[in-house]
């Protein structure tokens, strides 16, 4: 009898052995632990500089993501406005202006009857500088984001850490709960700042950086980092379709004017050259070491908002030198950035993803002069012809309250006290709009309430439509058509042009590969979710990438 209650009890051992075995496989499966998840927005990156840039790279930027990672070659934005507050959101969130509500950069409040700022907050104060450029928050945005949902898994025991040179690039991606968010106040000042609602003053190691001269040793001359004659891959450095800087007389390098050479003024001009993104990269490598981020159990999250590829690309255009520069520099960045991640948290031990905020158009003037239908929006012209049809069909022009990110907002108590029916203003005004040589489709509120689109101009309009903030009439210029300067890129548009960016995995639990299936902006945060095993966005509306995971 006590040989079979032994042989029982070593039955029982092994079958409990084999089961917590099991469960350890188990739950392995179903969730990796990188040390710390790296978030890199390059802000207005098209996904074509990722191909058309491709032989200036090197081996340890843009391409160890290539060819070490996974590629999603055909990512896109799921929504329009596409511009920069959205965009960070949205990468974030896992899910679209519709559902988190940051509808634009700026919008008219309806409630307000005012225009309002994505993350301006005037409750909290400056932290680091005596400017208003600190009174930020992130309270316009209605859910959470991937690294606020990491912080509540780990019990706030991991850290989140959000950087760029704007405050929108930083405040949305870090959340309601990050442990700080800092961008960069230029002026004349060339500070790291933050805001009360993150910390009361700013830690010793950020202020030790502002004092070390960093900002100031930006202050030079820009001139090409490889030979400007082997830039074959983008258009004449002289040319009709680019911007100047104070002093200029031509876009052409070397940028040497005494506006950019000055060390003492305007450090805002470090933001149109490539050396923005460095200064960026130096302050993320400092966050990495003196915040230990990568260093115990609980995973971290750092947030890097790449900013000067949109100063820069909105200054001189897709086409142009400058932008090929920045990106070609941009990757030496990238590769500091990949040693310093191997060298303090270790190789193997983090994720990583890159993407960006928005594309961009070629400069209509350009594509114009190359044949291609382009051109600019007049909205003067427009706003006199419209003005004189509400006062012939209502007898007043008070009727629409705003118009802004291409949509009219209507009062609706004068189309109350007026006994007009909502749904028919909409719709005559949509006409009206219609007929404007510019405007290739309108759509109502009222079409965006009732209707489920699924595809096409109309799906992306409605996942950027939020009932209480967005407007009563929406306008979609024809493509190639902005309202914009003549010089630089823009950007906004549902148009593919501005939807189509890069999406690239990198890291612990990823797979190396590629995908041409269409995959969507909302998409990423649901996928590290899965990846870290942790709760989605409470908004999120994308789905996992399942090929991009082991």
């Amino acid at each position: 009898m006590r040989k079979i209650i032994l042989l029982l009890a070593i039955a029982m051992g092994y079958w409990g052995t084999a089961q917590r075995r099991n469960a350890a496989v188990e739950n392995e499966a179903t969730k990796t632990s990188p040390k710390l998840v790296v978030g890199i927005v390059v802000d207005q990156m098209r996904y074509d500089y990722l191909t058309k840039f491709a032989d200036h790279f090197g081996k340890n930027g843009f391409m160890r993501f290539v060819e070490q990672g996974f590629n999603c070659k055909n990512n896109h934005f799921n929504y329009a406005p596409t511009s920069t507050g959205p965009g960070h959101a949205s990468v974030y969130t896992g899910t679209t202006p519709a559902t988190h509500g940051i509808i634009g950069n700026d919008w008219y409040d309806k409630e307000l009857n005012a225009d309002v700022y994505c993350a301006g907050d005037d409750s909290y104060r400056s932290v680091g500088t005596t400017s208003e450029a600190g009174k930020m928050s992130p309270h316009r945005m209605n859910v959470t984001t991937l690294p606020d949902e990491l912080r509540l898994h780990t019990q706030m025991r991991g850290k989140t850490i959000a950087i760029a040179l704007k405050d929108r690039g930083a405040v949305l991606p870090g959340g309601h709960t990050a442990n700080a968010a800092y961008w960069f106040h230029g002026a004349d000042e060339g500070k790291w700042i933050s805001s009360s609602y993150y910390m009361e003053e700013l830690p010793s190691w950020v202020r030790d950086f502002n004092a070390n001269g960093k900002a100031q040793g930006y202050k030079t001359a820009w001139n090409t980092r490889k030979n400007i004659n082997e830039y074959v891959e983008s258009g004449p450095d002289d040319n009709a379709f680019e911007g100047l800087f104070e002093g200029e007389t031509t876009p052409t390098f070397p940028h040497n004017t005494m506006a950019l050479l000055d060390t003492t003024k305007d450090y805002d001009l470090i933001k149109s050259t490539p050396y923005g993104n460095s200064l960026t990269t130096d302050f993320a490598l400092e966050a990495l070491e003196k915040e230990g981020l990568g260093k115990d159990e609980s995973t971290d999250f750092l947030a890097i908002s790449f900013s000067s590829t949109d100063y820069v690309g909105h200054k001189y255009g897709v086409n142009s030198k400058e932008v090929q520069d920045t990106y070609i520099r941009l990757d030496e960045d990238l590769a500091r950035l990949f040693e310093a991640l191997d060298a303090q948290v270790g190789a193997g031990e983090y994720t990583m993803f890159l993407t960006a905020d928005h594309g961009a158009i070629e400069v209509p003037g350009y594509l114009a002069s190359k044949k291609i239908p382009a051109g600019y929006i007049d909205f003067k012209a427009m706003g006199d012809d419209f003005s004189a049809f509400l006062k012939y069909t209502y007898g007043t022009t008070d009727i629409v309250r705003n118009f802004s990110n291409y949509q009219f907002f209507l009062d609706h108590d004068i189309i109350t006290n007026l006994d007009l029916d909502a749904e028919v203003v909409q719709r005559a005004i949509a006409k009206e709009v219609l007929g404007y040589e510019f405007v290739d489709r309108v759509y109502t509120a009222h079409q965006m309430w009732n209707n489920d689109y699924t595809s096409g101009i109309p799906y992306i309009l409605q996942n950027g439509y939020h009932q209480k903030r967005s407007g009563d009439v929406l306008l979609v210029p024809k493509p190639g058509y902005v309202s914009y300067s003549t010089t630089g890129s823009t950007h906004g548009s549902a148009q593919i042009y501005d939807t189509h960016v890069p999406l690239l995995f990198f890291g612990k639990g990823i797979k190396k590969g590629s995908t041409v299936e269409r995959t969507e902006i909302p998409d990423i945060a649901p996928t590290l979710a899965a990846l870290l095993g942790i709760s989605f966005p409470n908004g999120a509306t994308g789905r996992p990438i399942a090929k991009v995971l082991e």
